[in-house]
């Protein structure tokens, strides 16, 4: 099964150059995307079955064993994001397709898509799987490369502009984590994260604080936490939809696996704990703030999204089993919603040709599927019972709950009112857009939506229902995880055979 590790990154890549040689033939790049997609998402699965019954699976790149050479590992946490990240890539990327020329091709020849967007996969791939710092950093920056071609796709002003603060963020974030990795690797002698794990705990406890922060600094600009997050309500919305969709969903989440992995793995004691949850609690009432002053769905959606971050390390601070298992249950059903909802947007640009409320109306009568295709993630994210939403908000109040003490209750009651103000701004793009008369946008002759568009959400909005069906098993996954993640036994032996952290 080992064996097997490597295909995640190298099907895209391969995808990638095969799909850049047959920029004469858009069928057969077409085609060789979603087969190189397709085989992504089954080796996940077979991976997440492998990990879950038997451990993590490791393999030493070239035959060099660690720490020594380069390792790829799939723990329970890595399989559970590549299973998920490569099921939505491939919904989003059967949205593009069947958007066609519309918007992209307009403005873009396919020959720039499809090659880019592989390697935006390999490069988030890569980051979940990578066995050391250093491999984790070069994940980062393979999918930083292809999103800040995919962000500029048209070269209109507009994507410009945007996209400039995009790169000039995500290089300075990049500058950092890599200063970081310097840092470690001088302090420690080594960047293989098992044996990282046994000995970042015997440097004095002011170093072991300023290489924590080092990198939550470097990962808080990638996963847009408050107050790292100003760049991303800006950037986000101005790009293709599919582009909006896939980097909402995904590409802020592979920031968060990071703080996880390490604040998990490498700095176990809790020492960032206290200001890890101020952050978290002011990234989700700042960002849901944020969405209730907006009047455009793409704008609302992304404050939405940066809000809904708040959510996930609020449950790695608390350093708790049943904190870290409902922050990975809500990483697997934000990914899902979130870019569900992106989706939807490019719907309503597609039927009515603008996001912007104050120009939409009667939705709901004119393009009922289109209604129900928001209404039910909009609930999902919103938290309203029995959605995943609601349960894996319930988990991690009453992780909150469970641990006590004044700043997780200050976060549970922040959690709540965010979950309450995400409910109204879902409630309020609801009666704007598709409840109330008909206004000049969507009074325009009738676009008939592609049905392969269509298809792809409903795909995602049937993803996330089934998360709500199976919750109780997927909440068995994650509390497995997080025990694993917490012991840090499982991985460091499994790594370096023998090895304890």
């Amino acid at each position: 099964m080992s064996r097997l590790l490597p295909l995640p990154v190298v099907l895209p890549l391969l995808g990638a150059a095969l799909t850049l040689l047959l920029a004469a033939r858009p069928r057969l790049q077409r085609g060789v995307s979603v087969l190189c997609l397709g085989g992504t998402l089954t080796v996940a699965l077979l991976l997440l079955v492998q990990a879950y019954r038997h451990g993590p699976v490791v393999m030493a790149i070239g035959g060099w064993p660690a720490p020594v050479g380069i390792v790829l590992v799939a723990d329970q946490l890595a399989a559970l994001m590549l299973v998920v990240s490569s099921a939505v890539i491939l919904c989003v990327l059967l949205y593009s397709i069947g958007q066609g020329r519309s918007e992209i091709g307009e403005t873009t020849p396919v020959v720039i898509f499809h090659p880019t967007y592989l390697v935006l996969t390999a490069g988030v791939t890569n980051a979940f799987l990578a066995g050391d710092l250093f491999n984790l950093f070069v994940g980062f920056e393979i999918l930083l490369a292809a999103s800040f071609v995919l962000i500029t796709l048209g070269g209109t002003e507009i994507r410009i502009r945007t996209g400039s603060t995009y790169v000039v963020v995500s290089i300075l974030s990049s500058m950092i984590f890599l200063a970081g990795v310097g840092l470690v690797y001088a302090a420690t002698g080594t960047l293989n994260l098992a044996q990282l794990a046994q000995r970042l705990d015997d440097l004095p406890a002011g170093v072991r604080l300023t290489l924590e922060l080092m990198l939550l600094l470097a990962f808080g600009i990638k996963a847009a936490v408050f107050p790292l997050s100003a760049w991303l309500p800006d950037s986000y919305p101005t790009a293709p939809a599919p582009v909006t969709a896939v980097f909402a969903g995904l590409l802020t989440k592979v920031g968060v696996y990071a703080i996880i992995r390490t604040e998990t793995l490498l700095f176990p004691g809790g020492q960032a704990d206290e200001l890890l949850m101020v952050v978290a609690g002011l990234t989700m009432v700042v960002g849901i703030l944020g969405a209730v002053a907006q009047s455009d769905m793409k704008r609302l959606f992304s404050f939405t999204l940066v809000s809904h971050i708040g959510y996930m390390i609020f449950g790695v601070a608390l350093s708790t089993v049943a904190g870290l298992s409902g922050a990975i249950f809500y990483v697997v059903h934000h990914i899902t919603i979130q870019t569900t909802l992106f989706l939807v947007a490019g719907l309503v640009e597609e039927r009515a040709g603008s996001t912007d409320l104050r120009r939409l109306g009667g939705l709901a009568r004119i393009a009922p599927l289109l209604g129900v295709l928001f209404f039910v993630p909009a609930m999902n994210l919103a938290g309203v019972p029995p959605f995943s939403g609601f349960l894996g908000k319930l988990g991690l109040l009453q992780a909150g709950v469970a641990a006590g003490g004044p700043l997780p209750a200050v976060l549970v009651g922040a959690g709540t009112l965010t979950s309450l103000l995400t409910l109204y701004v879902a409630s309020r793009v609801w009666n704007i857009a598709f409840w109330r008369s008909p206004q000049l946008a969507t009074t325009e002759p009738a676009v008939r939506l592609p049905a392969l568009m269509v298809g792809a959400t409903m795909a995602l909005v049937a993803f996330g229902l089934v998360l709500t069906v199976l919750a109780g098993p997927l909440f068995e996954v994650t509390a497995d995880a997080a025990t694993d993640l917490r012991s840090r036994t499982p991985y460091v032996r499994a790594v370096l055979p023998g090895g304890t952290p």
